[in-house]
């Protein structure tokens, strides 16, 4: 178990911060970017799990927020190992179980909601808006991390596909919460101001 005993340790006010491992890189590294994403991104999820568990719309989605949210905490812990780094191969987690995961929740969702005939703006209803800003979110760790592994050529395709599914996921469950809530989607007019 990891023990964190005190909240701030000055170690990071010269711009350095610890990976895991030890070794000290720069807080504005691409690496630790992508970590720091990794991080926003979990706590949007937080707050959309949160929403979930408040709401009447809640069967299996709940649990499958709860994996996604650990699956993410193993992959910042997994990036913040330095490429070449033994240690790293022991927390490269995520494999193709995981991404069969988010492929049959995003088949669950995609069963529910009527077929997409324009692109879809996010709002409508809370829930959907914070899929919205998640996904959003999402799309940009997925594209610094592929600039991570222009660099980090060892770093594992299984995660940048699990990112991408991820997003996928997420775009679909922001449909799902419209539609059983029957809430009107946000549809895209083109050049057209009016939404509705």
């Amino acid at each position: 178990m990891v023990k964190i005993n005190k909240i701030y340790t000055k170690s990071g006010d010269a711009g350095k911060t610890h990976m895991v491992g030890g070794s000290m890189i720069e807080k504005q590294s691409l690496k630790m970017c992508c970590v720091g994403e990794l991080d926003e991104l979990n706590a949007h999820l937080g707050l959309v799990r949160t929403k979930i568990e408040l709401s009447e719309y809640r069967p299996n989605i709940v649990s499958i927020m709860a994996k996604i949210q650990n699956d993410l905490f193993d992959i910042g812990a997994y990036i913040a190992t330095e490429s070449g780094d033994e240690y790293r191969t022991k927390l490269d987690f995520i494999n193709e179980t995981h991404i069969s995961f988010l492929e049959n929740a995003i088949d669950e969702m995609v069963d529910v909601v009527p077929e997409l005939k324009s692109f879809v703006l996010p709002g409508g209803s809370e829930l959907n808006a914070f899929l919205h800003i998640a996904r959003a979110v999402c799309r940009r760790v997925e594209r610094n991390l592929w600039a991570l592994k222009s660099v980090e050529t060892d770093l594992s395709s299984n995660t940048l596909i699990y990112v991408n599914r991820l997003s996928d996921l997420l775009f679909a469950l922001s449909r799902y919460f419209i539609i059983i809530a029957d809430k009107k989607e946000y549809l895209w007019k083109v050049g057209g101001a009016e939404n509705n």
